[in-house]
């Protein structure tokens, strides 16, 4: 099948799931455009700043859509065919997705722009929000450990293209390097020698490129440096993106998350744009079949381990933590929930179906797929072909450009997760200085650092299993499960001060199905482990998971059976009634 039939109907699909859905929802919510949001009425120009939604949207979009709904879709069509991942990005998005997020934006501005943590004490109990804000960090720490590992096996060996040309791993660790020193010139410029953004755009974005070409001239190759295997490498460079990691969660966000953010989301944009376009022009097919098998190779089944592969793309709880966290304390008016909350995560569809594309273009027996998959090659290389084809820039480079834009993608995903890991931590805590902050990032970073470290899963062969996909199906189904949990407490509010039976069809179903398959993928990969004789820690803290969503479960059950209407909720909106 083209390529352009198949990105024809996901676009008519989302497109037309955005004004039918998308419209009732906002009428089911209720927005009004009136209403003083709280960005509105706590301006400070630090926090709470209310931003027109052509750019809202723009900042909303990077930070929900960095590297997991390229990862997921491939790994995901990889094992059970590109068909099933696709009807799951369609329907999940639409159905469950969307609502989700904005779901989850729309509570936080109903509550003066508080997380959801804060709204599920509010309708639950405090019980519960200590248990929600428990879940969110051990779910974050699985994030950091499956996108740190895949961006250390950027850093290593060597890719040989279709073409025969060289893509060397050492290339990409250098100009990564560059990349980190890059934003923290940037950020010193705008505060100190005060350029226009404009200007210093136009300064630092062809550096970012100067800076890939430099990488593929002069490769940090550790493997030849030192004496050690690729494997061993690899963990080097685990260690040193942790260390990244606990340096951007400390350091002021203008010196470095910033500026950072503000040049991937250039990444961002050209990888859409051109991905678009060579879907619609390139002229390819779908090569890789449509649906392989019910039981994937490794023994996952196509329910639940789907649903947990593909999270973002499809549904995230990840997107609950921005959209609580820093959108609604932006939004400017109630009504522009519908296009950043609901029409965000649409756009993220799209992205998941054009990084589905480049597994689709491959063959069964393609040496990308010899192995466990390795979806930043399968990306880079899908990508930078268009970038080949349609504006003639040299294979090699197009790839390594790639490459590079996966890596900002991660950074994006590692420096958020670790900086909220700390402010759960404080919270938890109760520390909120200098001291909380460090231990608060310690944690964050250092329990990652322990899984990575830790004693290798082997193959049959007594190979080592590359971490991230050990971790990757604990990552999507501690995820999946933080959606589930997301739309419990919405779930909860709605119920509690609306009484409306539409509820359950819009969030309450969702809320179920989600439950349903993530607490069955942890289960099943727990009894795995014990199967297997693997009593370490991933057993403990999945099996940890699944008794914290359980005791959830239970408080809402309290919560809907509980005789009283919510009072007037103290938030700047009208009362939801």
């Amino acid at each position: 099948m083209s390529l352009l039939v198949i990105a024809s109907i996901a676009l008519v699909a989302l497109v037309f799931a955005y004004i039918v859905y998308g419209g009732l929802l906002a009428r089911l919510l209720r927005l009004d455009p009136n209403a003083k949001t709280p960005s509105v009425e706590y301006c400070d120009d630090s926090d709470y700043i209310p931003t027109p939604p052509r750019f809202l949207i723009s900042q909303h979009f990077s930070a929900i859509a960095a590297a997991g709904p390229i990862v997921g879709p491939i790994l995901a069509a990889a094992a059970f065919g590109w068909l099933p991942a696709f009807l799951w990005i369609l329907l999940g998005g639409i159905l469950i997705g969307g609502v989700h997020d904005i779901m989850s934006l729309t509570a936080s501005i109903r509550h003066k722009a508080r997380s959801i943590a804060e709204v599920v004490r509010e309708h639950m109990s405090r019980r519960s929000y200590v248990i929600f804000l428990s879940f969110i960090w051990l779910a974050l720490v699985y994030i950091v450990v499956a996108f740190t590992d895949i961006t250390a096996l950027s850093f290593v060996g060597v890719q040989t293209l279709e073409n025969g040309e060289k893509v060397s791993g050492g290339g990409i660790a250098t100009a990564s390097i560059l990349y980190i020193l890059l934003p923290i010139l940037m950020g010193l410029t705008l505060r100190f020698l005060k350029l226009p953004l404009m200007v210093t755009t136009a300064i630092f974005l062809p550096l970012v490129v100067l800076a890939i070409w430099f990488g593929t001239k002069f490769p940090l190759e550790l493997s030849t440096i030192f004496p050690i295997g690729t494997y061993e490498a690899r963990k080097y460079w685990d260690v040193f993106i942790l260390l990244y990691c606990l340096a951007a969660a400390l350091i002021p966000m203008w010196l470095l998350l910033q500026p950072r953010g503000h040049l991937g989301g250039f990444f961002l944009y050209f990888y859409l744009i051109i991905g678009m376009l060579g879907l619609f022009f390139a002229g390819r097919k779908a090569e890789y079949p449509a649906f392989i098998n019910w039981n994937a190779s490794n023994g996952d089944t196509l329910a639940p381990f789907l649903f947990i592969t593909i999270a973002c793309g499809a549904v995230s709880g990840f997107h609950s933590l921005i959209a609580s966290g820093t959108t609604s304390k932006q939004l400017q008016k109630e009504t522009d929930a519908k296009p950043i909350g609901y029409g965000a995560m649409l756009m993220e569809s799209m992205v998941a179906v054009l990084s589905l594309s480049t597994l689709m273009v491959l063959t069964s027996n393609s040496s990308l797929l010899q192995g466990a998959p390795k979806p930043n090659l399968i990306f880079s290389q899908g990508i930078g072909s268009y970038i080949h084809e349609l504006l003639g820039v040299p294979y090699a480079f197009a790839v390594s450009l790639m490459l590079m834009a996966f890596t900002t993608f991660v950074y994006d995903t590692l420096d958020v997760c670790t900086r909220l890991g700390r402010y759960i931590i404080q919270e938890l805590t109760g520390m909120k200085g200098t001291f909380g902050a460090w231990l608060g990032t310690g944690l964050t970073v250092g329990v990652p650092l322990m899984f990575l470290l830790s004693q290798p899963s082997v193959d049959a062969q007594g190979k080592p299993v590359q971490a991230y996909m050990v971790f990757w199906p604990l990552f999507g189904a501690s995820n999946q499960l933080l959606a589930a949990l997301t739309l419990l407490g919405v779930t909860v509010w709605l119920w509690r001060t609306r009484r409306a039976k539409w509820v359950w069809v819009v969030t309450g179903i969702p809320t179920l199905f989600m439950y349903v398959m993530s607490g069955w993928a942890l289960v099943s990969l727990c009894m795995r482990m014990v199967s297997a004789g693997n009593y370490g820690p991933v057993l403990w803290v999945g099996s940890l998971l699944v008794l914290l969503a359980i005791v959830m479960m239970v408080e809402a059950i309290v919560a809907f059976t509980s005789a009283e209407k919510a009072p007037p909720q103290p938030q700047p909106a009208p009362a939801v009634t």
